[in-house]
């Protein structure tokens, strides 16, 4: 694998590392890390890279891989930097004959995503799109139960995802995290809702199997100085007629990683908290409450479920296992190519959804709430 971005002082840089690392199926041997050349080149000697594997930019790194010969090159791409990047390096990627597997949300606009799409369809190449709560055993169990009808036709949906990080003026310049999101130059058309909306859309339409159709939406931008939303929510319908609301906000006072998800069937109920990542509670009408968790050695759980677990159960699995599993299944699917086969990863045309999501809830909100279909904006 090579990278691009995710150098010094990058969070999420480490992520995708660790959690490839993880895997024990993937091998970070070439990467672009930074913006600045030299600072490039010398971070990925100190992650222990050849010298000159170390490159000094994207552009020299596909190039330079792309002349290798086929058993010594890289064989994809991680993708790493802020969304304003993500499609020139996907794109570039793909053009040079590389698999990509990209970090959320798919780009800044809707018109970006719409490009990297195009050059997944030209190449005939892998891409997965990392949506890592979606790599949790029980979220996993969640989709299967439902589809198994557990809890009947789905009649309402809950998801908020609420973080305090960004709630004070001074912590829009307290990180490179932070001043990148709060620019819409680097984040794109919209911060929280990006950010993090996307993890709750993707969740609701993961584990439902059913595609989020309209929106009706407000975003709003809280703390002073900002231009870009920090906080909003959103009422949606799903293809089935089910209706839903859907929170995203980063300036909830005391809300570390408050993702958490209620799906209502006509039968029964489900319950996730990713903070709480390891419990999931099945309510079913005049029974008592089921709690399951996960584990290799849990009979009941699906088998889908059980080979997401890498260790017994009451052995917590956490969120870089949940990413790895990600991981795992791209690993497989590049090992496999060209059958193509599961990715493990969210596609791009769950990215494209996602952006659609944002779109929609960006013209709603700007129209003072009316409901706006995903299927119906246009770039």
């Amino acid at each position: 694998m090579g990278m691009i971005g995710g150098g010094k002082g990058a969070l999420i840089g480490a992520v995708h590392r660790t959690s490839a690392d993880i895997t024990g199926d993937i091998e970070l041997v070439a990467g672009a890390f930074s913006s600045d050349a030299n600072a490039s080149r010398a971070f990925g000697v100190d992650l222990g890279l050849a010298p000159n594997r170390a490159y000094g930019s994207f552009a020299e790194m596909l190039e330079r891989e792309a002349s290798l010969p086929e058993d010594e090159r890289i064989q994809c791409v991680s993708i790493v930097t802020p969304n304003d990047s993500h499609a020139d390096a996907a794109c570039a990627a793909l053009a040079a004959g590389f698999h990509v597997i990209c970090d959320k949300p798919l780009a800044g606009h809707l018109e970006d995503a719409l490009r990297i799409e195009k050059a997944v369809a030209n190449s005939g190449l892998l891409f997965g799109l990392t949506h890592p709560y979606t790599g949790h055993p029980l979220a996993i169990e969640a989709r299967e139960q439902i589809a198994a009808g557990e809890i009947g036709d789905i009649r309402r949906v809950t998801v908020s995802y609420l973080q305090d990080w960004l709630s004070r003026e001074e912590d829009t310049k307290a990180s490179k995290q932070a001043i990148w999101r709060s620019d819409p130059a680097r984040s794109g058309e919209s911060g929280a809702f990006a950010d993090i909306g996307t993890h709750a859309f993707h969740l609701v339409e993961f584990m439902t199997g059913l595609n989020i159709t309209e929106v009706a939406a407000e975003l709003r931008t809280v703390v002073p100085g900002r231009t870009i939303d920090d906080d909003g929510a959103a009422m949606f319908h799903l293809a089935n007629g089910a209706s839903g609301v859907l929170s995203a906000s980063q300036v909830c006072s005391g809300a570390l990683n408050a993702l958490r998800i209620e799906i209502y069937g006509d039968v029964g109920s489900i319950f996730w908290a990713q903070e709480s990542p390891n419990s999931m509670t099945i309510k079913l009408r005049g029974q008592p409450d089921q709690v399951l968790r996960p584990g290799s050695n849990a009979a009941y759980l699906s088998e889908l479920t059980i080979a997401a677990c890498r260790t017994p159960g009451g052995h917590p699995k956490g969120y870089l296992e949940a990413f790895a599993n990600l991981y795992a299944g791209f690993a497989r699917a590049v090992r496999n190519y060209p059958a193509h086969g599961d990715t493990g990863c969210a596609s791009v045309e769950d990215g494209v959804a996602g952006m659609r999501f944002i779109r929609a809830a960006l013209i709603s909100s700007r129209n003072q709430s009316a409901w706006t279909r995903l299927d119906g904006v246009s770039t």
